[in-house]
């Protein structure tokens, strides 16, 4: 591995973590640096996850997940990296793998407050920070949460920021879960892929994209149930309350209602279909321009007093 004289700078706190239930990968970032998540979380379907930071050698990631792909255990593939690494000492990183060993170094020579904290499938690491109780606080945080791997990595950074967090405030933010099974197509594994580059309050920017990206997974999901085979009367009544479980993003975003209502009319529920169609009119008229276009392209059910209807619903 070849070291560049000057490595990028991410001091900041972190999750790497694997849940071997739901067999979900995950890591998680918050920093006063721009682009976080362009440097800190590295995961691969069937393999693990690192986050690399600090003075940070992004090779740890990708070179990480190589050793891992290859057998080595998640300290055996860090131990490998830090043996040939002049500036080890100034690196902060954390591996899992998929039997849920984790590993994790903080070089002496991380700017204080740094240090981590592992549990059972999991590590917690943070460096420059306010008070040296942050890994601690995330750590308790992550093992009393509920929830998927997403909210529990999610409420272990928001611990980190109410117990101080970077001591120069706060920038940019990242979180990412990939489904852990190797199906060799890693570019579908990826549940939640968040990052937020710069804000002013980056987790509170990063919770908001988690409830918008939980609504189009929902609205997905709901749209799914009429996809396939024949559709019911119970087939819509259980697609419906699917799609009232979503996060209502409801007047900033009417495209999972539209679309719901396209997935209905296609399943031959046009009368179900309409009142979701009015919401969407209601609030943002302009939406009735894609009637015409979709049934064009066969989206839409093309029978002219059907798309009569939905248009002027």
């Amino acid at each position: 591995m070849s070291f560049p004289p000057f490595p990028q700078l991410a001091h900041t706190y972190s999750i790497v973590a694997f849940d071997s239930d739901a067999q979900e990968l995950g890591v998680a970032v918050q920093s006063h640096y721009f682009s976080t998540g362009s440097a800190v979380p590295w995961l691969k379907p069937g393999v693990g996850a690192v986050a690399t930071q600090s003075y940070v050698e992004i090779g740890y990631g990708p070179l990480g997940l190589e050793l891992m792909q290859a057998g080595k255990s998640a300290q055996q593939a860090l131990d490998s990296l830090l043996v040939s690494d002049p500036l080890r000492e100034r690196r902060q990183v954390a591996m899992v793998d998929m039997e849920g060993n984790v590993a994790v170094h903080t070089g002496s020579q991380c700017i204080a407050a740094a240090g981590h904290r592992t549990g059972k499938h999991y590590s917690v690491q943070a460096n420059l920070m306010a008070r040296d109780t942050v890994w601690d606080a995330m750590a308790v945080a992550f093992e009393a949460a509920e929830g998927d791997l997403a909210s529990r990595m999610l409420a272990a950074l928001e611990a980190a920021e109410a117990e101080g967090g970077d001591i120069r405030g706060r920038q940019s933010a990242a979180l990412v879960v990939i489904d852990a099974r190797p199906t060799g197509q890693p570019w579908n594994a990826r549940r939640f892929d968040l990052r937020v580059d710069d804000h002013g309050e980056p987790l509170v920017e990063l919770r908001r994209l988690l409830t918008v990206r939980r609504a189009y997974l929902q609205w997905n999901a709901a749209g799914a149930m009429l996809a396939n085979g024949e559709v019911t009367a119970a087939t819509v009544q259980a697609a419906k309350e699917a799609f009232a479980a979503a996060p209502d993003l409801m007047p900033e975003n009417v495209e999972g209602v539209f679309w719901f209502a396209c997935a209905l009319a296609n399943a031959g529920r046009v009368d179900d279909a309409l009142p979701y169609f009015r919401r969407v009119y209601a609030l943002q008229p302009v939406w009735r321009e894609l009637v015409p276009r979709l049934a064009a392209v066969e989206r839409l059910p093309t029978d002219r007093d059907v798309l009569r209807a939905i248009q002027n619903a």
